[in-house]
């Protein structure tokens, strides 16, 4: 399995990244999740729709916090045909309490705590300390990626204009 460095920081400490580097035209991976009530969630829940997957290290987070919150607000704007997945290795009681205390109702959360399987197909999964990285990736109807951006220090938050424009490219 392929290692990178230099896709992504901690306040600019570089982090290793493992599992093969997704690019725009391949096919989305497959995936078994855990949800909110450790239900399993295939990705093919969601076939037929347009999804923003962003995977971030920890909903306990600032940012993971604001960007989460941030694209709940911004799904209203989508229409139906757009599902928002976010997905981290935090436990799914965890994910479910931090969605109530926060309000978020329009982005559907998903655990990776299982296995680093997710992480690993996706490419996101950090060697240093188990997490995932900040990352998004929007998938067409047909399961196709067509946006990917691993963000460059775990520190900063994602381009939402650019990833609200490819998912609305896509509608």
């Amino acid at each position: 399995m392929q290692e990178r460095t230099e896709l992504t920081a901690v306040e600019g400490n570089p982090l290793t990244l493992v599992g093969d580097e997704l690019r725009v035209g391949d096919r989305a991976p497959g995936f078994e999740l855990a949800g909110n009530g450790l239900e399993s969630v295939a990705s093919s829940e969601f076939d037929g729709n347009v999804r923003i997957v962003a995977t971030v290290p920890s909903l306990d987070t600032g940012v993971c916090d604001t960007e989460t919150r941030r694209f709940n607000e911004e799904a209203s704007g989508l229409g139906d045909g757009v599902v928002i997945l976010t997905v981290s290795m935090d436990l799914p009681f965890a994910q479910a309490r931090w969605c109530a205390a926060a309000g978020v109702e329009r982005v559907r959360t998903l655990s990776a705590y299982r296995s680093s399987a997710f992480g690993k197909s996706y490419g996101v999964f950090i060697k240093e300390n188990g997490l995932l990285a900040r990352a998004i990736f929007v998938i067409d109807r047909e399961g196709i990626i067509r946006y990917v951006e691993i963000v460059n220090d775990l520190t900063r938050e994602p381009n939402y204009e650019a990833t609200l424009d490819a998912a609305r490219e896509l509608l």
